[in-house]
């Protein structure tokens, strides 16, 4: 959070409306990655943060992720790179003095690392029929697939995820996702699939379902991603209403 300057937002991933349907939207990603044991004490100054941001109002919204192995994912759209560089929060700082040093200095004391990276959304890859959203209303548990692959691969991997969307879309699967892909800041090239849910048995049972709806089709399909992938990464977790912000 050392880094909100100009990066603090999640992917991924609401209590309050923040849906974005632009074919080439990025999104800047700010990732802390807590300690397991100041968890606790991470979440109370995040809270503190965003009420912090109610009472001055800055105007850098964000939406807040949060997954298993304790990165917390801050996500906020951007027109340009150029707001890379944009000072959101001077007239914030100005205005609580000693106080906003107090809350990046509780921040610092709860990881050791963290990490900024720019990721686009892909509306031609993603599956969602009845219009694309970040959010939907009651699903803010989230499994994000990573999927990596080389620059030699991104021809045939673009092709076959545009494979597994057409599948979807000819079962009429209602199992919806969201394709990103990497972009400036990320060590590695890769497509991330989020998937919402209700919670973790809601997500089980949809895939289920999918998986009896595609049949012998999906292995085919899938294959085609898996001969074109140098790894894979699966990670669940919940979109954080409380930990996020939208200016009045």
């Amino acid at each position: 959070m050392k880094t909100l300057k100009p990066t603090v937002l999640l992917a991924l991933l609401i209590g309050f409306v923040f849906n974005v349907s632009v074919a080439q939207q990025r999104y800047q990603i700010h990732v802390d990655n807590v300690k397991p044991s100041m968890a606790t004490q991470y979440e109370k100054t995040a809270k503190d943060f965003v009420e912090a941001c109610k009472k001055y109002n800055p105007q850098a919204p964000w939406i807040t992720a949060a997954s298993d192995d304790m990165k917390y994912m801050y996500i906020s759209p951007m027109e340009n790179f150029a707001e890379l560089d944009k000072p959101l929060f001077t007239d914030m700082a100005k205005a609580m003095g000693d106080d906003w040093g107090k809350i990046f200095e509780n921040f610092d004391k709860c990881y050791d690392s963290h990490s900024d990276f720019v990721i686009t959304l892909s509306e031609s890859l993603s599956y969602m029929p009845e219009g694309i959203t970040q959010m939907q209303e009651g699903q803010n548990y989230r499994k994000w697939y990573y999927i990596y692959y080389t620059p030699s691969n991104a021809k045939s991997m673009y092709e076959a995820m545009k494979g597994v969307k057409d599948l979807f879309a000819s079962k009429n699967s209602k199992e919806y996702y969201r394709i990103y892909r990497s972009g400036f800041g990320c060590p590695e090239s890769f497509y991330l699939v989020a998937v919402s849910s209700k919670d973790e048995v809601d997500s089980a049972m949809k895939s289920k379902a999918n998986d009896d709806l595609l049949g012998e089709e999906w292995k085919e399909v899938f294959g085609k991603v898996m001969n074109s992938a140098s790894r894979f990464d699966q990670v669940s977790g919940w979109m954080r209403p409380d930990l996020s912000y939208s200016p009045k």
